[in-house]
């Protein structure tokens, strides 16, 4: 299991398009990705886990993964929130 945090530096956080390119980026890999916000955790690849979460600007989350590419997986999704979802 590899495990980040990250703070959702863009404003709207991770609701409609967000949280779309978010998904989509997360069904790249083949492990298992968690997002987790104040306790509460759900499935990465999942579109209406992700919005459930209520995810807006400012708020960090922690991004975790388990398989094959979890370290690969956990730090792309990283890296796509710090751009601000400007490197899709």
């Amino acid at each position: 299991m590899f495990v980040k945090q990250v703070n959702v530096q863009n404003q709207v956080g991770l609701h409609a398009r967000p949280a779309t390119f978010f998904i989509q980026k997360a069904n790249e890999y083949k492990s298992t990705i968690w997002v987790e916000k104040e306790e509460r955790r759900v499935n990465a690849k999942s579109l209406l886990g992700v919005l459930s979460l209520g995810i807006v600007g400012g708020t960090t989350i922690e991004i975790s993964a388990d398989g094959a590419d979890e370290q690969e997986a956990v730090n792309g999704l990283v890296k796509l929130i710090e751009s601000g979802f400007t490197d899709q």
